[in-house]
């Protein structure tokens, strides 16, 4: 077996059938599979969509209620027949399963992160399959992610994971379309290498994201060390083959980077969306901090900061251009940093330890 810490994220379009009710047949074939390799003694965490597609099939659509009420409706009553689904299937291979339900904004602090990765950590030590699904009952669109890929990454990242596999349905990363009988399947991609020109915007029936969220979380994930794998989920033992290194099955690899990334650096590279403020650099900041040697910010490249923020926040980094380049936590607060801007011999505002970037 090629990897003992394993993120298996599943998709809505692989256990969900195209009149929306859950596919038992598919969900019984993952889990057969997982239960094989967890006996092998691999740590998984299972991530997996479906309860809103679910809770449709059993209420039906209204049109008494928004969107938003509509989600939380469908996935309160979808998740509680999902997760039982996968009780069942699990406790038939004599294995105990247990319910995550997170949100964007746990991971927006570092006691939440460290609180959600210990409770999953006590999980797995005792031989209990973490399955993940986002909350979407009090979530709200502003702070959800941007679907369950999103979520995947950040989750084998949080816990420190060998691999993430993403099962769609459908082979992985086409050099076109995937309906053109002419298009392949990009077999592997490495860190650099540009495929935007492939990725299709559409998405799925029952989910909300694309290819194009696919792609994006699994650079970043395979940046930071971890092996990213994005294969059909509709296919026969595709988890076992995946991992088997004498079995060649057709799936996208992003390689993983060979660089080491610390357990706070993965933290700080997802957790973009809530920094406080923002810090524009100069051009010799710039060369500096994208160079390959590692560098902290010093307030001598700060040109101007926008935002209010106090020590510990996260705040932006915007290159002298204009495009945001990383994100790193303060070592002071705004109204210091704003009195020592372009002044020398002043300790770093963000230490190399504390940022990230892209």
């Amino acid at each position: 077996m090629k990897y003992n810490k394993i993120a298996v994220k599943v998709g809505s379009n692989v256990i969900t059938r195209a009149d929306g009710t859950l596919d038992i047949t598919r969900m019984s074939a993952l889990v057969d599979q997982i239960a094989f390799l967890h006996k092998k003694g691999a740590e998984i965490v299972l991530i997996s969509s479906g309860a809103v597609a679910s809770g449709r099939s059993i209420m039906g659509a209204t049109k008494k209620m928004d969107v938003v009420d509509q989600r939380q409706l469908f996935s309160s009553v979808g998740q509680a027949k999902l997760i039982n689904h996968y009780w069942d299937l699990f406790r038939d291979h004599g294995i105990t399963v247990g319910q995550v339900l997170t949100m964007k904004e746990n991971f927006g602090s570092r006691r939440h992160y460290l609180n959600q990765r210990n409770c999953m950590r006590v999980m797995l030590d005792n031989k209990v399959i973490p399955i993940v699904n986002e909350n979407d009952t009090v979530s709200v669109s502003e702070l959800m992610f941007t679907d369950n890929d999103e979520l995947s990454g950040l989750i084998a990242s949080m816990m420190d994971m060998e691999a993430l596999i993403i099962l769609s349905n459908i082979d992985g990363v086409y050099n076109g379309h995937p309906s053109d009988s002419n298009a392949k399947v990009i077999r592997e991609i490495r860190k650099g290498e540009d495929v935007s020109d492939f990725i299709q915007s559409s998405k799925s029936s029952f989910g909300r994201g694309g290819m194009t969220t696919k792609t994006t979380i699994a650079r970043k994930i395979a940046d930071e060390g971890i092996e990213v794998y994005i294969a059909n989920g509709k296919k026969d033992n595709i988890l076992i083959q995946l991992l088997d290194s004498k079995t060649d099955v057709v799936n996208t690899h992003f390689v993983a980077s060979a660089d080491s990334v610390s357990s706070v650096k993965k933290w700080i590279a997802h957790s973009e969306g809530f920094a406080k403020g923002e810090i524009y650099i100069n051009e010799n900041a710039t060369k500096a901090l994208l160079d390959e040697k590692a560098v902290s910010l010093l307030p001598i490249g700060i040109l101007k900061i926008n935002g209010e923020f106090e020590k510990d926040d996260l705040i932006k980094i915007i290159d002298h251009q204009g495009k945001f380049i990383g994100v790193g936590k303060a070592q002071y607060g705004s109204e210091k940093a704003i009195e020592i801007i372009g002044k020398k011999n002043q300790k770093p505002i963000i230490h190399y330890d504390y940022l990230y970037l892209e």
